[in-house]
């Protein structure tokens, strides 16, 4: 009988042991060593908030990450750039009485992509975000495709093509599949990311056990 592959795989916070090979899968996964997350980066974020820090192991090998911060968003709005809302990688602006969760890097190792292992860290991501009762998770996500068909489509034409299944985008898709909503789409957001030529959506998943203390 056939197992179920995310069975296998297991999520816990990540370690400083952990950041040579997270770091490493980042410079692959993201092809260009200035855009993704340095040692630095990872040692401030499990130093501000370890919890918001997650792996994916599999058969005992790091295979996939993700980060985050908490923030009240309203404090940054829907035209922040990456450097604002993450603190240039360092989330020393992190907020325990914020009210949302806001993901600011995720990596999978690109020869395990068909395990689940993005799934596996979304499924994190919202655990975190019950955990803390935080109202919603955000990020602004990269649009890789964008810059093949933006000499006959603008961005918000490439989107909504996305969103109905006329365009495949690796990272926009995969978000849609996973209960994300396009919330806005921001420019100059990650300005080294020319794939997205500089654009990145602002994506939202809203918390259904999400309780109010007001």
């Amino acid at each position: 009988m056939e197992t179920n592959k995310l069975d296998d795989l297991i999520i816990r916070k990540i370690k400083d042991e952990d950041i040579e090979k997270i770091v490493a899968i980042s410079t692959v996964s993201f092809g260009d060593p200035e855009i993704p997350f340095k040692r630095k980066h990872f040692e401030s974020q499990l130093e501000v908030f370890p919890e918001g820090q997650l792996c994916v192991e599999y058969q005992g090998e790091v295979v996939g990450s993700c980060n985050s911060v908490i923030v009240n968003f309203d404090e940054y709005g829907d035209e922040h750039s990456f450097d604002e809302i993450a603190d240039k990688g360092f989330i020393r602006n992190h907020n325990p009485n914020g009210r949302n969760l806001y993901g600011t890097e995720v990596v999978v190792d690109p020869n395990r992509r068909s395990l689940g292992i993005g799934r596996k860290l979304y499924e994190g991501r919202q655990a975190i975000c019950r955990k803390f009762n935080l109202e919603s998770i955000l990020f602004g996500g990269r649009i890789p495709n964008f810059h093949k068909y933006a000499d006959r489509l603008s961005v918000e034409e490439y989107c909504q093509q996305v969103i109905q299944g006329e365009i495949y985008d690796p990272v926009f898709t995969f978000q849609l599949r996973n209960g994300f909503k396009l919330r806005a789409i921001m420019e100059n957001y990650l300005p080294k990311d020319l794939e997205s030529l500089k654009y990145a959506t602002l994506m939202e998943w809203h918390n259904p056990d999400y309780r109010s203390n007001e």
